[in-house]
């Protein structure tokens, strides 16, 4: 769909109805707690940060996407696709998330450390989602094909219809089940390409909102533009997914 992505294919499977779910964009719960907000410091005059264009935003992202970041079309243009590769990489280096480029992060794309392996012996191709990094990492032959930031389950006690729960992504070894396209609806809201790895409760799926702390029901929220092409880039079903 994008980029070397677009010639792999995958064939989805289409459900009539879901029964449950754990996470999506929430749809007036009865009763939610949600985590409050980071704030980060304002960006200095020059820092590379939304809304700027030119070559050194092309440069970033140039940068970003040779080490498997997607900051979306490399284009000169710093928009939200281009934060979300900012986010996953200051992630990666353990470097404070910020809206806008830092000196730290300057420097370390000279120099960037590659994701931890969480499971180093999980499979070839395997799909690593780190919850103290809030960062998904998919692997193709032992190789890191895609880096991404997202939002996992924020903890915090919600009511529904179907009852009562914490909002908690669980962690184990897990593998994708069924790809559901478009926006699927389920009892907590909507998701966006949702690949789910348990059952049709827990999936990997695009979201509008996917933002530096963890908020969602539980499962793994990704960027929207991720979203497009994620489920073309695993095997479903089959392909493992490891939560820590």
């Amino acid at each position: 769909m994008r980029r070397l992505w677009m010639s792999l294919l995958v064939v989805p499977v289409i459900a009539a109805a879901v029964p449950t779910a754990a996470s999506a964009s929430p749809s007036a719960p009865a009763a939610r707690t949600a985590p409050a907000a980071r704030t980060a410091p304002a960006a200095t005059a020059s820092a590379l940060q939304p809304g700027m264009s030119g070559s050194a935003v092309k440069a970033l992202q140039r940068r970003l996407a040779a080490l498997k970041y997607y900051p979306g079309s490399i284009d000169g243009n710093f928009g939200t696709n281009t934060l979300e590769a900012v986010w996953a990489f200051e992630e990666v280096q353990g470097l404070p998330a910020h809206d806008y480029v830092t000196s730290a992060m300057q420097r370390a794309l000279a120099h960037p450390r590659a994701p931890k392996v969480l499971v180093p012996h999980g499979g070839a191709n395997r799909v690593e989602v780190s919850l103290s990094r809030e960062v998904l990492v998919l692997y193709h032959s032992n190789q890191v094909e895609l880096i991404s930031h997202v939002s996992t389950g924020g903890g915090y006690y919600y009511c529904s219809n179907g009852g009562c729960a914490y909002a908690v992504t669980p962690t184990g070894n897990y593998r994708t089940v069924v790809f559901m396209p478009g926006w699927v609806t389920v009892p907590l809201g909507e998701m966006y390409n949702p690949v789910f790895f348990i059952g049709t409760a827990f999936a990997i799926h695009g979201d509008t909102d996917v933002p530096l702390a963890p908020v969602s029901h539980g499962c793994v929220r990704i960027p929207m533009d991720i979203a497009a092409f994620f489920h073309k880039l695993v095997k479903v079903p089959g392909e493992p997914v490891y939560i820590r």
